[in-house]
């Protein structure tokens, strides 16, 4: 007999195995000793009272063979032989991109401008203790894309996009804790990440793909609106059934390709501002209402958005990408820029909690760019890079100021301990920000004091700057086929193109342009 259940629970009762076995026995009257198998499905937490309390929803299989966890199978099919496509990018638009593919019998070529997650570790520290960017290798390029090196996050609202429970599965086949199929807001973590990625790419191979690193690509074969393949940088030809382009928000010289090319693009809806950073043990306070978060409970995130009105204008400012017991990290992509991000470790243990705090680019701020076209948005981005790595020192020192020094237009004498490794320099955030980031940050930053008690205050501070929310650029698909709407056989793909807003976002898009390409072209 299989029993369902829905409990409330405390978190002790909750997030230990052995008790929350006996709670789920006991509400099914049965004894301690019933060889009775217990396996949650689905589990959140519900801070919003003085007592806090876990929502589990579980299975309870009595003289039953549960069945298996995931239905997932690595594929088994060799495809070196089929005809081909070419998947541009290795994060997880284009690597799930190319393991639908294989299902579907044609063989994937991945080109990826980075390395492999192993040599990119050595970019990696390159960048955080001496300052240099490699502009093929970094926190944005390479084996994973952004995602390797994040918080790894796979929560997600895009389920109209596809099947977020296969997506999970994938990611459990490969290594990751199957723990991600039952917390409401699932990740991996930073440290498990590359592993995982490693196998994803191991499964490509194993089937008869291909994945190349530290290839680039610098051209497009067009004839007669229809690509037939590309061009990379040492000047040779791929050319396949179709292209996705899975290229992610920070291929800059991809965006200017496609318009050299005259692929149409179009501007986006993006964001920009900075990270906030605080102790972690200051946010559990705030959200869990008690000195400490104790044994059993994670560390707290949060979720803040608020309207702002400057100048006459509207704009949303909002957290993004809240990265508790996290990392703020480097994540320029050219020398001369700096850009900062948010990852955590699969515990989240770090002492600090970070978060993005970014306001809402309007057309108006985009007008001293107007000669750009729909490139106008990269070009803010750069600007703004480049000046703030100017103010840090022209190096990757991030410019920073703590956060009721800068809503109230006081230069830090002293900055807090952080988190980010190459380290900051006190300025005033106003001079780094132009007017239309940071009046609407002071705002915010007013109500979001009014939320969470202690939030404004100089316990916390803003280190810029966060400009990589999101691709200021989308690359125009049909609705139903992914097809470009005026290039045949290339599909955008992705947070680069527009279409994904996450890691399950991104992978399940990739799937989906993978089937639409060979329901098309196979």
């Amino acid at each position: 007999m299989i029993h369902q259940l829905s409990l409330t629970l405390t978190p002790e009762q909750a997030y230990d195995d052995l008790a929350f076995q006996a709670e789920a026995l006991r509400s099914l009257r049965l004894p301690a000793s019933s060889p009775a198998v217990v396996r949650k499905r689905r589990q959140s937490i519900d801070a919003r009272g003085r007592q806090i309390r876990v929502h589990v929803d579980a299975e309870v299989f009595v003289g039953e063979t549960p069945p298996p966890l995931i239905r997932y199978q690595k594929p088994q099919t060799d495809v070196s032989q089929a005809r081909q496509a070419i998947v541009v990018g290795a994060g997880p638009a284009g690597l799930f991109a190319a393991l639908r593919l294989i299902e579907l019998g044609v063989k994937p070529i991945v080109l990826e401008r980075g390395s492999d997650v192993r040599a990119r570790r050595r970019d990696l520290a390159a960048i955080n203790k001496d300052h240099i960017v490699n502009p093929e290798s970094n926190y944005c390029f390479g084996e994973g894309g952004a995602g390797t090196y994040s918080d790894g996050k796979l929560y997600t609202r895009s389920t109209k996009r596809g099947d977020v429970r296969r997506i999970l599965e994938i990611f459990v086949a490969h290594g990751a804790t199957d723990q991600i199929l039952v917390d409401a807001h699932p990740h991996i973590g930073t440290n498990k990440l590359p592993g995982v990625v490693a196998d994803l790419r191991e499964s490509i191979l194993r089937a008869g793909g291909e994945v190349r690193f530290d290839t680039k690509v610098t051209d497009l074969i067009l004839v007669n609106g229809e690509l037939k393949g590309v061009v990379t940088a040492t000047g040779e030809e791929l050319n396949g059934i179709g292209v996705i382009l899975a290229t992610g928000h920070s291929a800059r010289d991809i965006f200017h390709l496609l318009q050299e090319r005259n692929v149409r693009i179009e501007a986006k809806p993006f964001a920009m501002g900075v990270r906030i950073e605080h102790q972690q043990s200051l946010i559990d306070q705030f959200q869990y209402h008690q000195p400490d978060r104790g044994d059993y409970l994670p560390a707290a995130s949060y979720s803040l958005v608020t309207q702002t009105r400057f100048n006459g204008v509207e704009r949303g400012v909002f957290s993004f990408c809240m990265c508790p017991g996290g990392f703020i990290v480097p994540a320029a992509t050219a020398p001369g820029e700096l850009v900062v991000n948010g990852m955590s470790p699969s515990r989240r243990d770090s002492k600090y909690a970070n978060s993005g705090l970014v306001v809402a680019i309007t057309d108006t701020d985009l007008k001293p760019y107007a000669d750009e076209g729909p490139l106008a948005g990269l070009a803010l981005q750069q600007d703004l890079e480049r000046w703030a790595c100017r103010m840090g020192g022209n190096n990757q020192t991030a410019p920073a100021q703590r956060v009721a020094d800068f809503v109230e237009g006081r230069v830090s004498g002293e900055l807090l301990p952080t988190s980010y490794q190459p380290g900051l320099a006190s300025v005033d955030m106003a001079d780094v920000l132009p007017d239309h980031i940071a009046q609407p940050l002071r705002q915010g930053l007013r109500d979001f004091g009014r939320k969470m008690r202690g939030y404004l205050s100089n316990d916390g501070q803003v280190i810029g700057v966060e400009s990589r929310t999101s691709s200021p650029v989308r690359i125009p698909r049909d609705r139903d086929t992914c097809e470009h709407v005026e290039v045949r056989r290339l599909f955008p793909c992705g947070e680069g193109a527009g279409y994904a807003g996450g890691i399950v976002s991104a992978a399940m898009d990739g799937e989906r342009c993978a089937e639409q390409l060979v329901h098309l072209y196979k």
